[in-house]
Parts: structure tokens; sequence; C-alpha cells
């Protein structure tokens, strides 16, 4: 079975349904390409993923190592490239909202590297990571 479904809506526009949830998303060509800007482009989603996704890993670690990260916030930069237009750099800043001790962080960081986006990107995508401890 499908796990999405994508229908064309016209005007630059597509809605994305999650089979198993029914939520829907919709997305938008960016202004910059044709589009209204009024959504999420394709590519916010795959910027937005790649943080999303290493946050949820960075919570499995963080949960059984009984570390909180609740209310952890990410700041994601998309650079687009041309010739082919294409991401080209992913920024991604996480900011930490509670102290965690030295050796956490070093086990937290080594798991956001983990996570599936990060390493089905093409590694020709730059992908700049911070992380803002307290």
């Amino acid at each position: 079975m499908a796990t999405l479904k994508t229908i064309y809506k016209g005007n630059l526009r597509t809605e994305i349904t999650h089979n198993q949830s029914g939520n829907k998303l919709i997305t938008d060509a960016p202004l910059d390409n044709n589009g209204k800007g009024e959504f999420f482009s394709p590519t916010d989603i795959l910027a937005a993923s790649l943080g999303s996704c290493m946050l949820t890993i960075m919570a499995m670690v963080a949960e059984r190592a009984d570390v909180d990260i609740v209310g952890t916030e990410i700041d994601t930069e998309k650079v687009m490239y041309s010739d082919p237009r294409r991401v080209g750099e992913i920024k991604i800043t996480f900011t930490f909202p509670n102290p965690i001790d030295a050796k956490s962080m070093k086990i937290i960081e080594k798991a956001a590297l983990t996570c599936p986006v990060y390493n089905s990107l093409n590694p020709e995508i730059k992908k700049e990571i911070i992380y803002n401890f307290k």
C-alpha cells in the first residue's frame, strides 16, 4: 500500500494525503519559481524533513538517557542553487531550552547524524548543523 497520495490541484499546487492517518498537506510553488508562495514548497518540505527527522532521532536517544529536550526549536535555512535548480545547502540550528550535560550533548549530536533523511540526501547538498545547548 502506498504511504502517500498526491493530487495536482492546479495553479502549481498539490495536495498530499498521508494514507494511514488521512492528514493532508498542500504544496505551492515558491514565488521565485512562478508560484504564489502561500504554502510550503516541495523543497521547503525537504529541508523541514531533515530537521524534523534529526530532532525525532535525538528525542528517541534523549528519552532513553532520561534527558529532557521538550521545547527544542529548529531554525532551518534552505539555499537554492541553479543550473540545475536544486537545494544546494540546508542550514539547521537546534536550540535546546534545558541544560544538558556534556556527555549527553555528544550522544545527542551523534544520534542526529544517524537520521534516515540526513543519510538519504545527496552528499552534494551542504549540511550545516549548529547545536545551541544551555
